[in-house]
């Protein structure tokens, strides 16, 4: 009861912010949390094995491109491919244009898709599955 509160990906730290007003062109690969206010043209995907990776889009963001992370808070826009291997949280504002592959999603009242959603699933379970066959 009293005990220290597990920390979530919605609590993580933020390594790096893109402010607002700012514009980058081109692909960003980070590890730890990015923080996202400004425009990114480019795909934006976590370092591979970054399990705990975290990316935030405030409600001014905007990213063209396609996203691949572990851990996604979205209030913004994304026009492109998003694939989220842990958890996906779509506040209000948040819109997805393009196809969304997501293990577990949280969608706010007024948040929009404009695609596909895929689930992935559990790779422990299907290689359990297909070892006793």
């Amino acid at each position: 009861m009293f005990g220290k509160k597990e920390e979530t990906p919605r609590q993580g730290k933020i390594d790096s912010l893109i402010g607002a007003g700012t514009v980058i062109k081109g692909d960003i690969r980070f590890t730890g949390g990015l923080r996202i206010d400004g425009e990114v043209k480019g795909d934006v995907s976590a370092a591979a094995g970054a399990s705990s990776s975290v990316l935030v889009l405030s409600e001014q963001a905007r990213l063209e491109g396609a996203v691949n992370v572990a851990h996604l808070v979205l209030n913004g826009t994304i026009v492109g491919q998003v694939s989220v291997s842990d958890s996906l949280e779509m506040q209000s504002k948040a819109k997805i244009i393009g196809d969304v592959e997501y293990s577990l999603i949280e969608m706010h009242q007024g948040a929009i898709i404009e695609g596909r959603l895929m689930l992935i699933k559990d790779k422990a379970v299907e290689l359990k599955l297909a070892a006793s066959n």
